[in-house]
């Protein structure tokens, strides 16, 4: 089947915020300090809003690996990235859309510090295609990605895995443990499509395909659900993760696919860290990257401290020449 994106094009979302910004932290600190004692850790942890350039690397990613891509959207509250560091060609392709735009007529909620609330909204960027990528700013291409990659047709293609979540549910400890967090979001969306915590599609850490049509669907199926989900300025226990609920839902449909070869790579929070490095490095190198379209690496910091050449290496991944091209 010949896939129609020159008709039916696709963009790209990326969200981002920095957190160090001090407009941002005071913002942030004072509705915190209204909330004192009943954030988990998961919900305040300054982790969730900290900017360490890893946006240029995967704007830049891409223009480089997906030229097709028609329009990228990026998703702030009130302060950009310094675009100056960007080349041309990456400006030429970017649209800044702010939080107060995707919020419009429920500018009540904001400000947000929630990244679930925040995706919970993204599809109401006007002018955005009914066919989009979602990237967390983590996320970089690192080969040449096709529409057939991401789409089948209309159908997203899904990189992920079942899994039995159920003992989170019977384990009380779960609750209060930040790596479980994740989890029950994904529980939350699946009860809404009707699917079991022991069968959830738990989603890869990779860019995420997503059918605008489709979230417009559920924000009318689900007004109510989809209203709590943006009133909590930071993570709660009870919020649901909307690209879950999408991909259970077409999954359901018979109108999303699997991608059926395992090509992503997530390099995780403090990973390296007590060794050498070594192992790590090679998970770098050009020929353990073969094949691979994805890599998201949860904090270059820590990545740094166990790699000092770590943004140099994710560079080269991306397939720039020298990390100073994109971060000055």
């Amino acid at each position: 089947m010949r896939d129609t994106w020159q008709d039916n094009p696709v963009d790209a979302v990326v969200t981002w915020v920095d957190g160090n910004a001090p407009a941002h932290r005071a913002l942030r600190e004072c509705y915190m300090a209204q909330h004192l004692g009943t954030l988990s850790e998961n919900a305040s942890n300054p982790h969730r809003w900290t900017s360490n350039d890893e946006i240029y690397y995967c704007l830049s990613s891409i223009v480089q690996h997906a030229p097709w891509v028609r329009t990228i959207w990026l998703v702030v509250d009130n302060t950009t990235p310094d675009l100056a560091r960007l080349p041309a060609s990456v400006r030429d392709r970017l649209e800044v859309v702010y939080h107060h735009e995707i919020f419009g007529g429920f500018e009540h909620v904001l400000p947000t510090f929630n990244s679930l609330a925040i995706e919970t909204m993204l599809w109401r960027i006007d002018g955005l295609a009914d066919r989009f990528l979602y990237f967390n700013d983590d996320v970089f291409l690192t080969g040449p990605l096709t529409p057939e990659d991401m789409f089948d047709g209309d159908a997203p293609v899904l990189r992920g895995r079942w899994r039995d979540l159920s003992g989170l549910l019977a384990d009380p400890a779960a609750r209060d443990d930040p790596a479980c967090f994740h989890g029950f979001m994904q529980i939350n969306a699946g009860a809404m499509a009707g699917q079991p915590a022991d069968r959830i599609f738990a989603p890869a850490h990779v860019v995420h395909p997503m059918r605008r049509s489709v979230m417009a669907r559920l924000f009318a199926q689900h007004r109510q659900a989809f209203l709590d989900n943006i009133g909590h300025r930071f993570r709660d226990l009870d919020q649901f993760l909307p690209q879950a609920l999408h991909n259970h839902i077409l999954i359901a449909e018979d109108a999303a696919r699997q991608a059926a070869a395992t090509d992503h790579l997530h390099i995780r929070s403090g990973q390296g860290r007590g060794g050498s490095g070594e192992d790590v490095r090679a998970l770098l190198t050009p020929d353990a990257l073969s094949g691979v379209k994805f890599l998201c690496v949860n904090d270059l910091p820590q990545l740094e401290e166990v790699l000092p050449d770590a943004r140099s290496l994710i560079a080269q991944a991306i397939g720039q020449p020298d990390s100073s091209v994109i971060a000055a």
